[in-house]
């Protein structure tokens, strides 16, 4: 009267039959013939050490991997290849700020030397010296044209980058002030354009 319910299905079983049928899909794919995987090689194959096996191996090709990237990103500060540069230096923004300071005079890249100069100075004058006066009277007009040869700078940098790209992206004005302190040989990345080549 009442016939007999069929067993279900194990798990094992469900996750067999998922994986053949996969295996099979597969096939059918890439074309006819293909021999369905056995349970064994798909065990095999879903199986991934936690621990390399060889863990000097490992850590010998992690360290040539490490030594690598280093490698292609002291390569792309000097040509300014933009895949392997560091994050603070990325984007078209900030390659147009370091074009634009790289074509410009700056008053900033001498403030370095005027200071050098000034404490070399302060070591063989007296402090008591009349000299003295006029040589820190002469660093705080240096100081003093820095600052508006900056200001005037970070001005037409914005103008130009609002122009060009609309939006400005945060940090970029003073990423480029910041290069201009910097005496040009010294820059990293290095500069790309001549002086009086700005980027369009």
């Amino acid at each position: 009267m009442f016939g007999r319910r069929k067993e279900a299905p194990s798990a094992q079983e469900t996750i067999d039959q998922q994986a053949a049928e996969a295996a099979a899909r597969q096939g059918s794919v890439a074309g006819k013939g293909a021999p369905t995987p056995t349970r064994k090689a798909q065990e095999a194959a879903r199986k991934r050490p936690l621990v390399p096996e060889d863990r000097k191996a490992s850590k010998a090709a992690e360290r040539q991997a490490v030594q690598d990237q280093r490698l292609k990103m002291r390569r792309a500060l000097d040509t300014g290849d933009e895949k392997f540069l560091p994050l603070r230096d990325k984007g078209p923004q900030k390659r147009f700020a370091r074009d634009f300071v790289d074509a410009r005079f700056n008053l900033g890249e001498y403030l370095m030397f005027g200071a050098l100069v000034f404490v070399l100075v302060s070591l063989v004058v007296p402090a008591s010296s009349d000299m003295m006066i006029y040589v820190l009277g002469a660093f705080w007009v240096m100081f003093l044209a820095v600052f508006v040869d900056v200001f005037i700078l970070s001005r037409k940098l914005r103008k130009r980058l609002a122009e060009k790209f609309g939006e400005l992206e945060r940090g970029t004005v003073w990423y480029g002030s910041m290069r201009s302190l910097q005496f040009r040989k010294l820059r990293l990345p290095k500069p790309q354009v001549q002086r009086g080549q700005y980027p369009a």
